[in-house]
């Protein structure tokens, strides 16, 4: 007796741990989450990863190569590029998630209006069909040109050029919502609108505009970055990704590592938020699901 139970638990397979079984079913979550919170404590302790101050100016070390005082070797007017790129994180990051926070929330309001109230679509979304039409990095450029340079207004122009896009996913999700019968049973029991749309309407239109605010994000980031490398976007004092590659671009054949380290940091940065953002369209939509 005891011999046969014996082989039974022998027999009985090992319990897959949660970590495997994560990446099993969803490795673009685990890969983009872990390059994403890589990125997040790099900007965190930018500090105490033996950086220097961003902004120190010394002309007698200038265009050093990478070595092993200076790990990404040194700019035109010898500041360091390594402390200039891991401190540069902060400011794709804030940006990115500054934005994607504006263009969300502002979306989501008035998508829930829009789907909602007849005559407040018609208007509204003949506005977001005109600023559609122009390129978001245009509209970002033309908006900046009317502001001041600074990290504020970066984040306000980026955010008024993607709610367009997160403005229309929340109206379609929600006219498609008002046709079901557990919200028109709602509106015909006489329930206020606030009511209905955030008890009945909101919560199915989180999921969506999660995976739609990862994409924003990183577009976000892309758009901080070509404001930036034009002269459009943060002060040129504050070391953003952008900058610095602005600033090299006129000595990239004399020294194109300038150029090649904080272009590899927004690669990944970009390249693990929309990793994350499709692991979440995968775990939350059922229809895309790999369980099915």
């Amino acid at each position: 007796m005891a011999t046969a139970a014996l082989d039974i638990a022998v027999r009985r397979p090992k319990r897959e741990s949660r970590w495997r079984r994560a990446l099993r079913r969803h490795p673009t979550i685990v890969f983009g989450g872990t390059i994403l919170g890589l990125m997040v404590l790099i900007a965190i302790f930018a500090p105490y990863l033996g950086t220097v101050d961003p902004q120190s100016v010394s002309p007698a070390r200038r265009l050093r190569w990478p070595q092993e005082q200076w790990w990404f070797g040194t700019d035109m007017m010898g500041r360091d590029v390594y402390s200039r790129t891991l401190y540069g994180a902060r400011i794709s990051l804030i940006v990115g998630l500054g934005a994607a926070a504006l263009a969300t929330a502002g979306g989501l309001l008035l998508g829930l209006l829009t789907g909602f109230i007849r005559w407040f679509d018609a208007v509204l979304m003949r506005v977001m069909d005109g600023l559609m039409a122009i390129p978001a990095v245009l509209l970002a450029i033309a908006l900046m040109a009317l502001t001041k340079a600074s990290l504020e207004n970066v984040i306000i122009a980026i955010a008024i050029a993607e709610l367009p896009r997160v403005t229309r996913l929340v109206r379609g999700i929600v006219l498609t919502l008002r046709e079901q019968p557990y919200v028109e049973a709602a509106t015909a029991a006489g329930t206020p609108l606030l009511r209905t749309l955030f008890k009945h309407i909101l919560p199915n239109t989180l999921a969506p505009l999660l995976v739609q605010g990862t994409f924003v994000c990183a577009s976000a980031m892309i758009t901080e970055a070509i404001l930036s490398f034009i002269g459009a976007g943060t002060p040129p004092n504050i070391p953003s990704w952008g900058n610095i590659m602005s600033e090299a671009r006129s000595i990239f054949q004399v020294a194109w590592y300038i150029v090649l380290f904080p272009g590899v940091f927004l690669s990944l940065t970009v390249l693990s938020v929309n990793l994350l953002g499709d692991g979440l369209r995968d775990l939350l939509d059922p229809r895309l699901s790999r369980r099915l």
